[in-house]
Order: structure tokens, then sequence, then C-alpha cells
């Protein structure tokens, strides 16, 4: 029975499993579906919890203007999730809250099955305010923050005791979303730290201040009636009455990573008190390697989803058979594009991608920092696509879409920029394997991992970006990409000049000019793209 013979549990606050399951909002839960899908893959013996979100994240509108709104569909999950018979209680709010189970089976290339629990509580037992814990992802305010992570933590593991998963070795919290794990196996362990510790792992995924949750401790036990561990001066991740959830994840856990060398080295000088190594991030590539590269591997590579060190071989592949498919995902990006929007890109123009969550540090406007200069470089030559949204209480994100779009209409004529809306995992696919380069512009050590690229480069895409995260690892400069700006200088307008230069000097003249240097260029970023593969990252 999978209750007796699962090792693994892994918690995470979002999983992107399915596009048609609209449960994460960016790279922290796409990241936790390629991780499951590898994991199903190499026939680990995992399960994995999160929350039922049934009005998701959100469904992004973009007026003409670039102004940024938000709908919230109500999503079924029938019949994609199959609802247990299981329901239980948590004290919140000096109450019972009643917890829903759901259930997904993801079956891996080998047949075999790893279960992810969805918690839901909008349940006609429960009050009003009670029913909309779980509705919608990163929503309300931090007390509202509190309740979710409480469903996930200590909800998640009186969950898997119900379902009577009693030989757990490892659990695996996927930020600091999930630390109330801890609290609960303490009671779980009757206190004994030594025999949590040796049992929980722990990955950070950001290096910037705001992705680190702070609880004040007061509002932690009015919330959370009876469910705090009742030792709380055991725990040194509490300071001036406040519960750094990383911090509480960190101290009980055995083992921690970052998701990138540098990533692990910033980790390690922000949370100096423990030992934090790094795996850098891979992509599930049998979903990120586009419809039309995935005929050319079966046919010149077979194997390749299972072993993708067999995409190594990449010069088996005729370079007209290369030309043909990235093409083929092209003019559908481009169809696509343009049945949204009222420009009319061209499926001859060099097209950059940038599809990121809408967030200062990773610097969507750099690009148009010269706006005359983009149109002496980039006219007729130059066609950019962004996506990506904004936290709906964002107001600096949604600035930056409004920015892009306002710039868009500036360079109407001269460059076209479009912004597409509604950035999901479809809407990835068809993105990292339809542009022509894929641009990265994040304010160096922000970036911690940065996994589009590696999607991009799967589908023998060049990445031009800043040298940060997965890249600062991975670029051959001007042989699978280019690096942008000098790594121990952190400035705008330096990176921005320096992106104008390479895509005069070298990106634009090679893309219309040296035919056989683009097409090496490709085969190199496949070849790159190997060792950034979620089955590389499963064995690290």
């Amino acid at each position: 029975m999978k209750e007796t013979t699962t090792k693994i549990a892994y918690f995470s606050a979002e999983i992107g499993i399915s596009a048609k399951l609209p449960t994460y909002s960016g790279g922290l839960g796409v990241l936790a579906g390629d991780h499951i899908k590898a994991a199903a893959d190499a026939g680990l013996p995992m399960c994995a919890v999160t929350l039922l979100y049934k009005e998701g994240y959100f469904k992004q509108r973009i007026d003409d203007e670039g102004r940024q709104t938000e709908v919230y569909p109500r999503f079924d999950p029938n019949p994609l999730l199959k609802k247990l018979p299981i329901k239980f209680t948590l004290p919140l709010r000096k109450r019972d809250v009643w917890i829903q189970v759901y259930e997904y089976r993801y079956i891996g290339l080998t047949g075999h099955e790893i279960l992810i629990y969805f918690l839901d509580t909008d349940l006609d037992e429960n009050f009003e305010d009670d029913k909309v814990i779980t509705l919608r992802l990163y929503s309300g305010d931090k007390d509202h923050r509190i309740l979710q992570e409480a469903i996930l933590g200590f909800g998640g593991i009186r969950l898997l005791d119900e379902l009577k998963y009693n030989n757990i070795e490892t659990y695996h919290m996927n930020e600091g979303h999930a630390s109330f794990i801890i609290m609960q196996l303490l009671k779980k362990f009757n206190g004994n730290h030594a025999e949590v510790r040796k049992r929980c792992h722990f990955t950070t995924h950001t290096p910037v201040p705001a992705g680190h949750d702070e609880f004040a401790i007061d509002r932690c036990e009015r919330l959370l009636d009876g469910l705090m561990w009742k030792e709380l001066s055991e725990i040194n991740s509490i300071q001036n009455g406040r519960l750094n959830m990383t911090e509480l994840g960190l101290h009980f856990s055995q083992s921690a990573n970052g998701v990138s060398k540098l990533h692990g080295e910033v980790a390690q000088q922000q949370f100096s008190d423990y030992k934090i190594e790094y795996i850098t991030n891979g992509v599930y590539h049998p979903y990120w390697v586009g419809k039309e590269f995935r005929e050319v591997f079966d046919n010149r590579l077979p194997g390749w989803r299972e072993d993708p060190k067999r995409l190594l071989n990449v010069d088996a592949i005729l370079s007209e058979e290369l030309i043909r498919a990235h093409q083929s995902h092209k003019d559908f990006l481009l169809g696509y594009a343009n049945s949204q929007t009222q420009k009319a890109l061209s499926n001859d123009v060099l097209t950059i991608g940038f599809a990121r969550r809408a967030a200062g540090y990773k610097r969507a406007r750099l690009i148009f920092r010269d706006l005359d200069r983009l149109i002496d470089i980039g006219k007729g030559k130059l066609q950019i696509v962004f996506a990506g949204k904004a936290h709906p209480a964002d107001r600096g994100g949604k600035s930056i879409i409004y920015d892009v779009v306002q710039n868009a209409k500036k360079l109407f004529g001269e460059v076209k920029v479009i912004y597409l809306e509604n950035y999901n995992l479809w809407l990835g696919r068809i993105i990292t394997s339809g542009v022509d380069v894929w641009l990265n512009t994040p304010r160096r050590p922000n970036e911690a991992s940065g996994t589009s690229g590696m999607k991009a480069a799967l589908n023998g895409i060049p990445n031009l970006s800043i040298l940060d995260g997965w890249w600062s690892e991975a670029c051959k400069h001007g042989e699978n990409g280019w690096g942008i700006g000098n790594p121990e200088i952190i400035d705008d307008e330096t990176d921005a000049n320096y992106l104008y230069e390479l895509l005069e000097n070298e990106v634009i003249p090679t893309f219309y000019n040296n035919q056989d240097k683009w097409i090496s260029m490709m085969r190199e970023s496949i070849i790159t793209g190997v060792n950034f593969t979620a089955h590389r990252m499963i064995k690290d």
C-alpha cells in the first residue's frame, strides 16, 4: 500500500501540476510540479500536500493602457481531483474549521504514481470567513496567510496521520510557507528536537526579504488556538515577538538548499546560523520541450524522455530539422499573439521573449531605458513578447506592466512590443519554445534560479541574460547565449548599455547574417539544457 511504502512527504503552498489546475502562481509552484513529475519518473516513494484554491491565483486582464485587473472564476475540482471520504478539523480562531481532502494521481513515464493531496475549507460546515481561507492563492492580509499556512502545515501532518502514512522518513518543506509542519511534528514526536530534525529538509527559493514570511507571535497564538508549540522559548527563529517561517524551517531541518550555486551562497549569508548547500533547479523536459522538437527528438534521439542525456547527441539532428521545428513553434506563438492583440508580429523578425512575474528586481523595463537607442538598433529587426502577472496588491508590479504597455505605444511602428495576458503553464510553454532569444534582466543576485531560461534552452533558444541564478553557471558567452553586464557592477544604466551593445553587435548580426553560427548556438543551448533538467535535480 502507498501508505506503508511512501517515505517522502513534500509540502508546498502551490503546485503547478497541470494547466487545468489553477493552484499555482509562478516559478515556485511550477518548479514544485516539475519536481513531482520527475520524482514519479524516478519511482520515488513520495506524496505531496498543498491547498485547493477554487478561485486559483487569478485570471489576468490587461486593458489597452496597460492596467491589470483580476477576475476569479470558480474552479470545479471534479473530475480532475478525487474527493476523498476524509474530513477533519483544526482549531482556528477559537472554533473548529473543517477540512476536506482531494486527491490527484500523477503517473510517471514508468507508471509509478505520486499522490498529491489538496486541502479545502470551502465546506458547508464552515463559517463564511472560514470557507474562504483556501479560496485564493496568496490573497488577504497577514492573518489570512497565517491561517492558510496553518492549514498546509498543521493540517498537512494531520492528513498524513489520518491516512496512516506511518513510514515517512523525509518531510520536504518547499519554502517557509510549509514550516508549521515543524510544530505539529514536535507534538507528534513529544518535543524531541532530534527526531524532528533528522526527518526534515528545507528548500529556500528567494534571496528577496519579502519572500520570507514573518508573523507576530501574538497573532499566531490568537489565530491558532491550541496549535502552537507551547515551548516557544526553545525556538530561536522568534525575535522581537515575530516568527520567521524560513528560520523555523531551517532550524529544524537536517539539511537545506538554495536553488543555484550563487543563490546558495547568498542564502548562506542571509541565514548564517545554518548550513545551506545548493541544488540548482531543473525543469521537467518532457513537458517543456515543444511539440515539434518532441517529434524530432523521438525520431532522432529515442529514449530522450527517460534519459535526457541522449539530447547531448543533438548533432544527430539535421540543421534543417532544427530550423523547421523552431519555426513551427515560432509560427504558433506569433499566430496566437496576433490573435490576442492588434499588433501584427512577423515570423521573419528576431523575436525576444520576456515572461515572468512582474516584480521590480526582474527589471522588465530595462530594455526601454533608452528608447531612441532601442529604435536605432531594432527598427525592423526586433520584436518583443512580454507576459507575466503582478500580484493583485502589488502596485509596483502593476506599474511595471503599465510602463511596458506605454513603452510599446511609444515604439509603435518602430519596434513591435506586445504584452500577452494570463501567463500560465500553457502560455509559458508556447513562449519558451516559440521566441528566438530568451531575455532575463534581474538585478543580481536577486534571481534565485530562473527556470524559464532552462526551458528555452531545451528548445534550442539562446539566452540573453544577466549572470544571475542558473545562468551564472550555464553561460558560455557567444556559444549558448550571452551574458549581460559585469557581475561586479550592479547598475541599471550600465546593464542597459551592455544589453544594447550585445543586441547591436552580436545578437542581431548573428541572427540575420550568420545562420551557421546561430544553428550552432541552438545546438549548444540544447546541450546546456540537459544539465538543467528536473531529472538531474532530484538525483542531486
